[in-house]
């Protein structure tokens, strides 16, 4: 994803009618919801119906997303060397556990999908079921629509669920750029005083209001920060994700032996709430745009926020998981066989080879994707390293 820019409004491309419309749509849900709730709503509720309101959330609603015609691109879009690497690392632990099923959080297009399953049809380890949990009518008709295009026999392994699955499995979990997308509570310390912020409605448009805490458990969590890391916080201003910790816990019950690997940009706690960073991470992507107002063009832009991997490791080890590793993506990537599947590319095809060697250096470069992103790997009853995290574990970043 691209970077923050101070970008307003009026720099950004206007929607056509129909997401217009849809903007509109989302925009008097949000009005009816601070309406009931007293004039005001917390961030959280305000980002959650923003990205998740039935058919007219970003991520709900038919607006295309995902590549270059969308607001952003994902690694799997970039590069399906990306994919193959992820195959790789599942078809190890598939073949550990002696089988097992593979769940994708947030499936996107279906490109990673259909490129791991491909992959793993190469290696001849195919999981029992591949299960996608996507409550995005559209984008379950466009994975299906890839699945259908690229792997079409493979698609009889695919489940779309509601829910996590009920019954425990053994395999791997997988999650890319899921976490920045959990909606967060923002909060405010300044000269001592801690405030949260809410959504209220003024003259037509959505403004933000700083005003006493009242989220439950919001307060003693920016407490336990400013006791680690505030000493220099005077006015500081930054977001905590209170629900990943239930995430968590949910995968921690439905997988029973295998692998979690959360891939997102984000940084560990104490890099995370540095003290020069005191207007937080959270960002905005709109049509390849990035920028920090939250406000604009709601429900058609894409809402994020880094992720604090401390903090989910710490809930991963509350929920029965070991911290399995936690290392760049390049390094991860690395790991999982990067430079050996570039290396039985054609280099006589000059075009594909040269797409692929482009599409590394997206994925693993520092100014790029490489060091940006982060892959956090939590495993249960596993007795080796994963592939992905023996070039360089770097724990102690956490």
């Amino acid at each position: 994803m691209p970077d923050r820019s101070n970008l307003n409004s009026s720099q950004l491309p206007p929607p056509d009618a129909e997401a217009q419309a849809q903007s509109e749509r989302l925009i008097e849900l949000v009005r009816e919801a601070i309406a009931r709730e007293g004039g005001r709503i917390p961030f959280d509720r305000y980002m959650d119906l923003a990205l998740y309101a039935p058919w007219v959330g970003y991520y709900t609603g038919g607006m295309r997303k995902f590549g270059a015609e969308g607001d952003f691109v994902t690694a799997p879009e970039i590069s399906p060397l990306f994919s193959r690497c992820l195959g790789r690392q599942c078809q190890q632990v598939l073949e550990r556990l002696g089988g097992g099923d593979i769940l994708e959080f947030g499936a996107g297009s279906g490109a990673m999908a259909a490129d791991l399953l491909a992959e793993l049809d190469r290696q001849g380890r195919l999981p029992g079921r591949y299960l996608i949990l996507d409550l995005s009518p559209e984008l379950r008709q466009r994975q299906h629509e890839t699945l259908q295009s690229r792997v079409p026999h493979l698609l009889e392994r695919v489940q779309w669920l509601d829910v996590l699955p009920e019954t425990p499995f053994n395999g791997v979990v997988l999650a890319n750029e899921l976490l920045d997308a959990m909606p967060v509570q923002r909060f405010r310390v300044r000269d001592g005083e801690l405030l949260e912020q809410y959504v209220a409605m003024e003259q037509g448009r959505f403004i933000p209001r700083w005003e006493p805490v009242a989220t439950p458990g919001l307060a003693e969590a920016v407490r336990r920060l400013v006791g680690r890391y505030g000493a220099q916080w005077t006015d500081y201003q930054s977001e905590i994700n209170l629900r990943a910790e239930a995430w968590v816990q949910g995968i921690g019950q439905c997988l029973g032996q295998g692998l979690a690997l959360l891939i997102d940009y984000g940084y560990g706690q104490r890099e995370y709430y540095h003290a020069q960073r005191d207007r937080g991470t959270l960002m905005c992507h709109y049509r390849h745009r990035a920028h920090d107002d939250p406000f604009v063009y709601p429900g058609l832009q894409d809402i994020t926020a880094h992720v604090d991997f401390t903090a989910v490791a710490w809930a991963a080890r509350a929920s029965g998981f070991e911290v399995a590793g936690f290392t760049t993506q390049a390094f991860f990537l690395m790991g999982a066989g990067l430079d050996r599947l570039l290396a039985e590319a054609d280099p006589d095809d000059a075009q594909n080879y040269l797409r692929l060697t482009q599409g590394v250096k997206r994925l693993t470069l520092p100014t790029e994707m490489g060091e940006r992103f982060k892959v956090l790997g939590l495993g249960k009853g596993l007795d080796f390293t994963p592939l992905g995290f023996a070039v360089r574990d770097q724990r102690e970043r956490l």
